[in-house]
């Protein structure tokens, strides 16, 4: 990349961290000037009429625009961007995520961490209230960990509650499967909350992360709805695991909705409050999901349930494991019992049996185990 464009690139990630400057006059001002000129225009040092409107009805605006600009101008936040090994991606670029290009809200410079493609997959989104029960997260759990497994990119905010339990389902399903891809509201090196700080860099180091703010930037209240557009804009199906009756995932429901992108939502018990917004969705036309099988089939990646059978999305036992499984023949064994049919040591039957309880294969009922054949539903 020539310099000059370097330096057109460090206006543009400059203007969209400026005070006041919204989505929208953003891509006003980048739609029709080049970063450089754009930028002049919004320390008012190079005239606009459409500009000098906005400055017009609000003068605090360009007050802001000028002191913000003057605290962080292009080389502060370039540097910033090279520091963090945040990308700078223009709307006009051939490597803009396609899917978000195509929206009419896309922002006009987006900033990236990670792999951008991780956007190549089949896409579905997970969001839900940041309250949620015990019960809605580690659904939102098992739902991430078993779309990534069948290959799918999981799309949420990385938020407490669904958001976070989503993709942390993504990062259980192991490298090779479908990637994480977080949308968030504030600088994409700023975790928020700050208890997510690992789990960003997972996201980071296995997947994407993407942000309509230049690094360093707060997480400010306004900025988490306008964030939902993205979010919604990147899935190719929504599900909503839990919400209240009033919402952020509601508000990203309705974004997707918008743009006859399928919203799914899990039904919940009447008296869960964590349930009303999804039941909502549902009774006002959404599909329900049970399973994994609900999103896939949404997705078209299945083609229901006719067989009476979901399709198997555990991950393949090693090879060692494979024959610690085979040694049951289907039946329930102790471990004392395994003992004697692998004539293995302790420590590795241990061991093959703990894995394949945690990955789906076994079940411990009371000091037996029992192979599971297929997934099993809750």
């Amino acid at each position: 990349m020539s310099t000059g464009a370097v330096a057109e690139r460090a206006h543009a990630a400059a203007l969209a961290g400026l005070t006041g400057m919204s989505p929208l006059r953003l891509r006003s001002l980048l739609g029709r000037h080049r970063p450089s000129d754009a930028w002049a225009i919004a320390m008012g040092e190079l005239a606009d009429p459409i500009a000098a409107a906005w400055f017009g009805r609000r003068p605090e605006l360009l007050a802001g625009f000028v002191a913000s600009g003057r605290e962080r101008g292009p080389v502060e936040v370039w540097e910033a961007c090279i520091l963090t090994g945040t990308r700078v991606l223009l709307l006009t670029d051939d490597d803009y995520p396609a899917p978000l290009a195509a929206d009419p809200e896309a922002p006009a410079v987006l900033f990236a961490r990670g792999d951008l493609h991780a956007l190549a997959s089949r896409r579905a989104g997970i969001v839900g209230t940041r309250n949620a029960t015990e019960g809605g997260r580690r659904l939102a759990t098992r739902l991430g960990r078993e779309l990534a497994e069948a290959g799918v990119a999981v799309v949420s905010g990385l938020a407490r509650g669904i958001d976070g339990a989503a993709h942390r389902g993504v990062l259980g399903a192991g490298s090779g499967n479908g990637a994480p891809v977080a949308v968030v509201a504030s600088g994409p090196d700023v975790p928020f909350p700050k208890e997510h700080r690992e789990l960003w860099a997972e996201v980071v180091e296995r997947g994407l992360l993407v942000s309509e703010h230049p690094p360093g930037a707060p997480p400010l209240a306004d900025w988490f709805p306008l964030r939902n557009r993205i979010l919604a804009a990147l899935s190719e199906v929504l599900v909503v695991v839990e919400s209240r009756e009033r919402g952020g995932s509601l508000v990203t429901a309705r974004m997707a909705l918008e743009r006859s992108i399928p919203v799914l939502a899990v039904p919940g018990s009447l008296l869960n409050r964590a349930a009303e917004g999804t039941n909502r969705l549902i009774a006002d036309g959404g599909t329900a999901v049970l399973d994994t099988l609900d999103v896939l089939v949404a997705l078209g990646l299945a083609t229901g349930r006719a067989a009476g059978a979901a399709p198997d999305l555990r991950r393949r036992p090693s090879k060692p494991d494979r024959a610690v499984l085979k040694a049951f023949g289907g039946d329930p064994l102790t471990l004392d019992q395994l003992l004697l049919r692998t004539e293995l040591p302790l420590a590795d039957v241990a061991l093959a049996v703990g894995r394949l309880e945690a990955g789906g294969w076994l079940v411990d009922v009371g000091g037996w185990f029992e192979p599971v054949r297929a997934p099993e539903r809750s």
